[in-house]
């Protein structure tokens, strides 16, 4: 059986890694979330940057997301200098989805740290967390077929693409640049298979 949430709050404020803490997120964050959300760089593969106030409730969204399911994306601050560099984490897949319910594991980095395997990092311990303490069957992750960076990081993670379950976004139109997505799964493994958490209220 999955854990509750207050379980899973309780056993999973934190995770580390040899190079991150992913933690929940403080009031001093935003300024450094938000340098990120509006860098046209990171946010190549979305329909727009972020605003400071768009961020925010990004934030917010968030953290009801940790309180309602015991999980969420997690702040990313780097041990050498404690800089806040992005996030990685899951959140429950919207309802409008095609392949909903399910659990996404997602994550952003800042432009400056990318090539130097911290996303992977991240992800990895992402992956455990869902496999073993909130004991999930799956996860997924997708992302615009354009986005080839996202798909090589998926496919490190073990994660494999069934071409039939292609889709084009429901946010955008059929038309839109950005509209065709590919979609990512990744099975528990066989001995730590649980009982997938009920997806709840999502992130936006």
């Amino acid at each position: 059986m999955s854990a509750s949430p207050a379980q899973a709050r309780g056993r999973g404020a934190q995770l580390r890694t040899p190079r991150l803490l992913l933690r929940r997120w403080r009031e001093g964050d935003l300024d450094s979330l938000a340098a990120i959300n509006a860098d046209p760089a990171v946010m190549e593969h979305f329909p727009a940057t972020l605003t400071r106030a768009e961020t925010a409730v990004l934030v917010a969204r968030i953290e009801d997301c940790f309180q309602a399911n015991g999980f969420g994306l997690w702040a990313l601050e780097q041990h050498d200098d404690g800089a806040l560099v992005g996030f990685t984490g899951l959140l429950p897949v919207e309802p409008r989805m095609p392949f909903a319910p399910a659990v996404e594991i997602g994550w952003r980095l800042a432009h400056a740290r990318w090539g130097r395997g911290l996303a992977a990092e991240a992800a990895r311990a992402v992956c455990t967390d869902a496999f073993t303490r909130l004991r999930l069957d799956a996860i997924v992750s997708y992302t615009a077929a354009r986005n080839r960076r996202s798909w090589r990081l998926m496919e490190r993670l073990g994660m494999r693409r069934d071409a039939a379950e292609d889709f084009l976004h429901p946010a955008l139109a059929a038309d839109h640049a950005l509209a065709p997505h590919v979609l990512y799964r990744l099975d528990a493994p066989g001995g730590e298979r649980g009982r997938a958490a009920a997806p709840g209220a999502g992130t936006g």
